[in-house]
């Protein structure tokens, strides 16, 4: 699982820092392969943390459930209070923690629920949740197009309403993406069988996501949304056009059949299918390599993936990597550094057996509250 936050992590880098085109205009590589996949990892991962921090494969109960959801609590807040810290800075970015942190608070009531339901809960709320958005979105404030910061707690309605629905990762269908991770969590995950049925099932359902939503987003469709992008109707315009993705949402009042489209940061069912997919195929090859290593080169991988284990310390340095003046700059052939810079200090901090200092100490005081609740 570390190796694969890490994989999320550098993907977030990648899409941030790396070029966005080709010389042709086209989508870059990196760009087409980690927009909109890295940012599904990370939340399907927070979901397979969830699961793991409340019993695993057997859900804890009684008193002990609920000091562990107290602590995942305490954990969400200050992590989305440290999202709303780093929203103020002039990064540019779309700050996901503030967002990451309610999608734990919303996916504490589910914690007492085992792989299956958790699997039939998610394939209906991929559904239910963008077609729940498109309704609602319409009769809430506009959406601003900065992340978050502390001064949006004097309008807790606008922040709430972007939180949930009209930000850039709108918690309420991204919890489609938390309750597959928590299906994960509550497998075996130590059977290869396990690590190669997820790769494998989420190779299939990724692939079928993708390519009908190609079918059904063709002929009258396609012209009819490009129409409302105001693109020229040419063959491939829309494609091209929304492989840059969508910025968190369908146009707001649009045509139904946005909901058709599998762009990047759309969250419409085919989006998240598609990610869904996407995140367990990464998963599942994690799993598999990791597993299949000894214990030599599993700590020498341990190691190199130790950006992994510290990815909130490491995301948010980040963050302010990305703020004007600060080394080494947002020159897209800077990439190589920032990536450089984050397995450097995650290899340092892997090698040591210490945590980022930021788990540390959100990890101290989540752990404080839940052996009060305990006690």
């Amino acid at each position: 699982m570390d190796v694969a936050r890490c994989v999320a992590l550098l993907g977030m880098v990648a899409t941030h820092v790396a070029a966005e085109r080709d010389p042709d205009g086209s989508i870059s590589a990196l760009h087409w392969l980690a927009s909109g996949r890295a940012s599904a990892l990370f939340a399907v991962l927070a979901g397979v943390t969830l699961a793991l921090g409340t019993g695993g494969r057997v859900p804890v109960v009684g008193r002990e459930r609920a000091a562990r959801s107290a602590g995942f609590a305490v954990r969400a807040l200050l992590v989305a209070l440290l999202g709303l810290a780093l929203g103020g800075l002039p990064s540019g970015l779309a700050i996901i923690l503030t967002y990451y942190g309610v999608l734990f608070l919303l996916g504490l009531p589910f914690v007492g629920l085992r792989a299956g339901p958790l699997l039939a809960l998610a394939a209906v709320w991929c559904v239910v949740a963008p077609v729940l958005s498109e309704v609602v979105r319409p009769l809430l404030p506009e959406r601003g197009f900065d992340s978050p910061d502390l001064l949006a707690l004097a309008e807790p309605g606008r922040l709430v309403s972007e939180l949930l629905f009209t930000g850039y990762y709108p918690a309420v269908p991204w919890l489609t993406y938390l309750l597959v991770g928590m299906a994960v969590g509550r497998m075996d995950l130590r059977r290869p069988a396990v690590a190669a049925a997820l790769a494998v099932g989420g190779l299939v359902v990724a692939a079928a996501a993708t390519a009908v939503s190609r079918l059904l987003v063709a002929g009258e469709v396609a012209r009819r949304l490009a129409a409302e992008l105001a693109i020229p109707v040419r063959p491939g315009d829309l494609d091209r056009a929304l492989s840059f993705g969508l910025p968190g949402t369908t146009p707001t009042g649009g045509s139904w059949q946005w909901l058709l489209t599998a762009a990047p940061h759309s969250a419409t069912p085919f989006d998240l299918a598609a990610t869904v997919g996407s995140s367990l195929l990464m998963i599942g090859l994690c799993l598999l390599l990791c597993g299949s290593l000894p214990a030599g080169p599993g700590r020498a991988v341990e190691v190199l993936f130790g950006a992994g284990r510290s990815t909130l310390t490491l995301y948010s340095l980040h963050v302010v990597l990305r703020t004007p003046d600060v080394p080494p700059g947002d020159d897209p052939t800077d990439l190589v550094w920032h990536v450089l810079v984050l397995l450097a200090i995650g290899a340092v901090l892997a090698a040591a057996r210490r945590r980022g200092p930021l788990e540390a100490a959100v990890g101290t005081v989540s752990t404080a509250v839940a052996d009060a609740v305990r006690r």
